[in-house]
């Protein structure tokens, strides 16, 4: 567990136990791929945000956790689809779903744990909770779709790149903040203050990510590197060596192949370093990361406050 989630250890450790319940299934192959891919480990980002953003109006775990492990739920049915769609062998470290046990069960295991989330949001009477997940699900499928419709085209624009990436990772990172603090009973003015903050710590989070794809220990990061160039997806520091390079038709080249050898992965890799795309990509995250500590000067002095200071520090720097 990262170190600034102490104050919610306890907290998260109970969601944990919750989500282990709560993904119980009659069905025993469906207990088992649940159960394989909760082992796999994982941030847990998102029920802790909740859990955070809650710290600030109310400590009242019980209005929280059935949220808390709704937002994990549907972060996890989203990574079984997404190793399907992208036909992803390991994730963190450890075979996925679709490798064990194929496409078929893995797609209804994601679907699953959705319908899970979706028993667990209906215990709120506050619509915004139920409004804002309902919505979230409906872009983060949009941009799925985006992402697979554009996959190995070179000639993606940036309103192309922000679209997909908001959609995929913002969005959800945005919607915990916000309805950790909606469901402790924050004002209006302040649960907003929180989701922009998730939605740019959100964009600068993914942005790392691609940053990450290029350059990361793999052993660290859990799965190869070059993964997002393998499956033609057009990141960051691609786009901006598509642009800038001098080598630019070359990159375009090997970006669009289908099936790239490890050396052509490891040629792109050393042209988009060459362009700049790292160091571009990385100073883009940082004026993200900016904003959403702006964003914090709306809120409550408590001691939380710095938790959210620090996490958005963490992002800079990560390495995994």
């Amino acid at each position: 567990m990262l170190d600034f989630f102490s104050e919610v250890r306890a907290d998260l450790e109970l969601a944990e136990q919750h989500i282990r319940t709560i993904v119980q299934s009659r069905d025993p192959l469906l207990t088992q791929t649940s159960m394989h891919l909760l082992n796999a480990g994982g941030k847990r980002l998102r029920p802790a945000f909740a859990l955070l953003a809650s710290r600030f109006y109310n400590d009242c775990l019980e209005k929280i956790l059935p949220l808390a492990v709704a937002l994990e739920l549907i972060h996890m049915a989203s990574l079984v689809h997404d190793d399907v769609v992208d036909d992803s062998m390991i994730r963190r470290g450890t075979p996925t779903v679709k490798a064990n046990w194929g496409n078929k069960i893995s797609m209804h295991t994601g679907d699953y744990l959705f319908a899970k989330s979706l028993v667990l949001i209906s215990q709120y009477e506050n619509p915004i909770i139920a409004k804002v997940l309902a919505e979230t699900s409906v872009k983060m499928c949009e941009g799925e779709i985006h992402q697979i419709s554009t996959s190995y085209s070179s000639y993606q624009s940036w309103r192309d790149y922000f679209y997909r990436i908001e959609r995929k990772t913002a969005l959800l990172i945005a919607a915990s903040c916000q309805l950790g603090a909606v469901a402790a009973g924050a004002r209006e003015k302040e649960y907003k203050a929180l989701r922009r903050y998730g939605h740019q710590l959100g964009m600068a989070f993914q942005i790392t990510d691609d940053i990450l794809d290029i350059v990361a220990d793999q052993r660290l990061l859990g799965k190869p590197i070059g993964g997002d160039l393998r499956q033609g997806i057009m990141t960051m520091p691609v786009i901006y060596a598509l642009e800038k390079s001098t080598r630019r038709e070359r990159l375009r080249q090997l970006v669009e192949i289908p099936h790239k050898t490890d050396e052509q992965i490891h040629e792109a890799i050393e042209l988009i370093k060459e362009a700049g795309g790292v160091e571009f990509a990385f100073n883009a995250s940082l004026k993200y990361l900016e904003k959403a500590k702006n964003n914090l000067t709306q809120l409550p002095d408590k001691p939380v406050k710095e938790t959210f200071y620090q996490i958005a520090d963490f992002i800079g720097i990560r390495r995994f």
